[in-house]
């Protein structure tokens, strides 16, 4: 059985979603990403995981966005490019 976060509600939930790199700031660690599936909304200083190198952030790249809390686009992190 798996270790449960005290921190965590029962209902609480994460969602991974599809979305195109705009751009990277090396400096920050952070990256402007669009949705997959929205045409005008562009997330801003969406925090990248430092696991990923530099040189593989690149605009036009499709990435793996994780979002914390699915109602809330702004608590997210990019996971991975492709």
């Amino acid at each position: 059985m798996g270790r449960r976060d005290e921190n965590v509600g029962e209902d609480a939930a994460v969602e991974l979603r599809r979305a195109v790199l705009r751009s990277f700031d090396a400096a920050t660690y952070t990256a402007t990403v669009q949705v997959v599936g929205s045409r005008s909304a562009f997330l801003d200083g969406v925090p990248v995981s430092r696991g990923l190198p530099a040189a593989e952030l690149l605009p036009g790249r499709d990435c793996v966005l994780l979002l914390f809390e699915p109602t809330d686009p702004s608590d997210a992190m990019l996971l991975g490019v492709r």
